[in-house]
């Protein structure tokens, strides 16, 4: 980790969940020469900005966090928004760090990269093998460039110019520092807000999207950034055994998955709702199951820390922090 202490380091998307993350991971680790803009400082939608920044800052390595994101609601509704901005995102910073000499990038993709219909455990090599999940099919589809552009840079230019672009597929994020609106949240938050605010309300009956029968895998935030700076730092030689010129992503998991309805009653515990849940079957399901193979990601010795059940006590601990202070 030395080369990385000495790093001019670049987050994109520090104040993120995941970025956020990675930025406290990497100071605990002594890494001292990290940079980040707000959104309000640097517009990553902005050709011209970010390729003025790039000129002028000259980074070592990349951490592209940036993303718009949001639940199945969200996805549904802005469709636009989420293909336009993603696409935007990452092909500015991408590129313009290309062009600018940084020679080493971890772009963070999505698990919903992957075809609706699958086998139980998703392989890598399961990319575009078949039909996305309608509901998130358009951010899907930037994640999938932003994982093409950096093969595509990787095999143009990875022997001439040195450069090593890697990208990492997280399943379902959660955390401290996650957005809890009660709609346009991921799952986990979307239900510690819904059932904390009914809690209080004293109402006797809360509604949860879909069946409850489909699966997810969650992995805690800090996991996944430990996950992250591990796949940034592993060494080619190791990194090019498990991965191939246009397969080069890199899955990153928890390793079990749970039903929505067991997480909807594990939130209910912990929260402290005692109502009724229902289960809104006219509200889309999305993929009956989403669970990562993580094989290759363990051979190089990534194993999760914080089991759900803790790390839900830890989420729900900071919203009521983040509750507390607004």
């Amino acid at each position: 980790m030395s080369n990385e202490k000495n790093s001019r380091i670049f987050i994109a998307g520090h104040n993120g969940l995941v970025g956020s993350s990675i930025k406290r991971h990497l100071e605990s680790m002594g890494c001292a020469n990290i940079v980040t803009r707000t959104r309000a400082e640097l517009d990553l939608t902005n050709q011209a900005a970010v390729a003025d920044f790039f000129t002028k800052e000259r980074f070592d390595q990349v951490y592209l966090a940036a993303a718009k994101v949001g639940g199945i609601h969200a996805n549904n509704h802005y469709p636009a928004d989420f293909i336009y901005q993603n696409l935007m995102i990452q092909n500015n910073v991408i590129y313009q760090s290309f062009l600018s000499g940084v020679k080493k990038i971890l772009f963070l993709g999505s698990s919903c990269i992957y075809p609706k219909i699958n086998s139980p455990f998703i392989l890598e090599s399961a990319l575009l093998t078949g039909k996305l999940e309608p509901t998130n099919e358009p951010y899907a589809i930037a994640k999938i460039a932003g994982i093409k552009l950096c093969e595509s840079l990787n095999r143009q230019f990875g022997s001439s110019h040195g450069i090593d672009y890697r990208s990492i597929m997280p399943s379902n994020i959660y955390g401290p520092g996650d957005n809890f609106h009660p709609e346009n949240g991921h799952v986990i938050p979307s239900l510690i807000s819904k059932m904390h605010h009914a809690k209080i309300a004293n109402q006797s009956i809360i509604s949860v999207w879909g069946s409850g029968l489909q699966k997810r895998e969650f992995l805690y935030v800090d996991d996944m950034a430990e996950a992250c700076v591990m796949v940034m730092n592993v060494p080619q030689p190791i990194l090019s055994k498990s991965i191939r010129p246009m397969e080069s992503h890199i899955n990153a998991g928890y390793g079990e998955d749970i039903s929505i309805a067991e997480l909807a009653y594990l939130v209910a515990e912990i929260v402290g709702f005692s109502g009724d849940i229902i289960f809104d079957r006219t509200r889309p399901d999305g993929p009956s199951r989403k669970q990562l193979d993580v094989s290759k990601i363990k051979i190089f010795g990534f194993e999760p820390k914080v089991n759900l059940r803790e790390g839900l006590i830890r989420t729900y601990d900071s919203f009521l922090i983040k509750l507390n202070k607004d």
